[in-house]
């Protein structure tokens, strides 16, 4: 029996001296110590032997239990020790590498747009004014000469919030709070955001921005229209931009005109941004129409003006050659971040 011990003995301290993981470890533990291991067998295996030498072998077996056990939580101890050391390594910080300094915001592809045209026009003498995104009727179609049977309102399928109140279409309403909140003459530009029920496409959005600009005072021509937009499509596009004015139709205006920009790409030669046409349609504009002057109390015979709009998105898109106005509205990191 003691050379059974013996053998065992050596047998385990041989298997402990090349565990190399808990689990290694936990399957020796329940080989020879479990309740099924063979030290354990041996303890059970005491009723066959002699009485007189039970006393000596139980004790032989419970010093090699103990024994195994001991060089068992040593075996562990070891383990745990350098399962934290290579934790530690894992995690270690080398305080000699320089800072990572924290990301830095840019601004919006749409708010540098919009802060470059209130730049322009703030330069030519105007003044910014905004006014509320849920308007009523009155200021949204009919003080802007669009009564409820015009035709024009079915390209502007709006949200309704109540019969005679909805989100604004446009930022022309602004215009008709300027007019009505003081006295000539007036030469604001009015940014903010619109809405209108078109459904989401790469050109197309519910939610989108617009700039209108208003002139009013004595003698204003279409000729000062010209210049204005002029001098503002040179600053934005670049000094050998051409114009091309077209006759439109607007509500609000008379004349009207569709106005746009030679490619800046293309130089006017005809490329896949403009579609061949080596113009790039911007902005529509117009003389204040009469009705609309009367509307907000004053003499249109006294007074005339010009009025202008432009999507923020459509300028964007064109100066910065993206090709889906959803990118400007995902919040996609890797495509803000090359602004």
């Amino acid at each position: 029996m003691q050379k059974d011990l013996l053998r065992l003995e050596s047998e385990a301290r041989q298997r402990l001296s090349g565990v190399s993981s808990l689990a290694e470890l936990e399957e020796i533990r329940r080989k020879y110590l479990g309740k099924k291991g063979s030290v354990t067998q041996l303890l059970k295996s005491l009723g066959s032997v002699a009485p007189e030498e039970r006393p000596a072998l139980g004790q032989a077996i419970n010093d090699l239990k103990n024994r195994v056990a001991a060089e068992a939580d040593a075996v562990m101890l070891r383990l745990e020790a350098e399962a934290e050391r290579m934790r530690l390594e894992a995690e270690r910080l080398d305080i000699t590498l320089p800072g990572r300094g924290p990301m830095q915001g840019r601004r919006h592809p749409l708010t540098r747009i919009m802060d470059e045209i209130k730049s322009i026009f703030i330069g030519l003498g105007f003044q910014i004014a905004e006014g509320p995104e849920v308007e009523t009727d009155r200021y949204n179609f009919e003080a802007l000469n669009i009564p409820s049977d015009h035709p024009a309102r079915d390209t502007q399928d709006s949200f309704y919030i109540s019969d005679s109140v909805l989100l604004r279409t446009h930022t022309s309403p602004v215009q008709i709070h300027c007019m009505e909140d003081g006295e000539p003459p007036f030469r604001f530009i009015m940014p903010g955001r619109t809405y209108r029920r078109d459904a989401v496409t790469s050109r197309h959005s519910p939610i989108f921005h617009q700039v209108e600009g208003l002139v009013i005072d004595r003698d204003v021509t279409f000729t000062d229209l010209k210049g204005i937009l002029t001098v503002f499509s040179r600053q934005m596009f670049g000094q050998d931009t051409r114009m091309r004015f077209r006759p439109d139709f607007f509500p609000f205006t008379e004349p009207s005109a569709e106005i746009a920009v030679s490619c800046f790409v293309c130089k006017g030669k005809g490329c896949r941004l403009c579609s061949g046409s080596g113009w790039l349609e911007i902005l529509g504009a117009g003389m204040v129409h009469p009705k609309v002057i009367a509307n907000v109390g004053h003499d249109p015979e006294k007074w005339q003006g010009f009025a202008f709009g432009m999507g923020v998105e459509r300028i964007a898109l064109l100066k910065y050659g993206i090709d889906d106005i959803r990118h400007f509205f995902e919040g996609d990191l890797r495509f803000l971040n090359q602004f």
